[in-house]
């Protein structure tokens, strides 16, 4: 099914055909870039500290559309496999494909679903309204999290998975997607105003 509606970046750096390309990787690039560094900052919150990491993976499904974030994403994840400290606890906690097959590799797969699905819904209007947008966050971060959980799950246990893996979360999770919500339409506003 083709978009309905153009893309936030999309309408915000329209480019001739024949420059498409570049505009991509420049974009994917400077995606990478925001990914590693929310990836890194750690933001005190209760009952654990916070990155901005699905946040900006979101936002980005959602500003970027489908294929220009999907294509985004699988580059952070090849960057990672290839050893770069792209991940959050990387260094300390190992680099490369060892540790993507550790306990947060199925939710960096997640990144990649949410933000495909973020992507879809963005290119079919759901980023224009709070509401819609808050749904769409609310989306993405239950696919995240349903795909995180079931990895975890298969090292861990249930038990300790959603002790380790959700609960500590919820409230940063309900910050972040009522962020998304904010964000978005405000830009989409800014944009028809300028």
């Amino acid at each position: 099914m083709s978009a309905s509606h153009p893309t936030l970046l999309g309408s915000i750096w329209p480019v001739a055909s024949h420059l498409r390309l570049l505009r991509a990787v420049i974009l994917m690039l400077l995606g990478t870039a925001l990914l590693t560094l929310s990836a890194k900052i750690q933001v005190p919150f209760w009952p654990v500290p916070m990155t901005m990491q699905t946040y900006v993976v979101l936002v980005l499904g959602m500003a970027y559309g489908a294929r220009l974030v999907s294509a985004t994403l699988i580059l952070y994840l090849v960057e990672g496999a290839l050893g770069l400290p792209v991940f959050a606890g990387t260094p300390e906690r190992g680099i490369g494909i060892a540790y993507m097959f550790g306990p947060t590799g199925g939710f960096l797969i997640g990144f990649v679903a949410a933000g495909l699905a973020l992507g879809w819904l963005a290119e079919h209007g759901w980023d224009r309204s709070v509401a819609r947008t808050f749904a769409a966050m609310l989306i993405g971060h239950a696919i995240i999290f349903v795909l995180g959980l079931a990895w975890l799950t298969d090292i861990v246990g249930w038990e300790r998975a959603l002790a380790g893996g959700l609960y500590p979360f919820w409230a940063a999770t309900l910050l972040k997607t009522a962020l998304g919500a904010a964000t978005l339409p405000l830009a989409w506003r800014l944009l028809r105003r300028g």
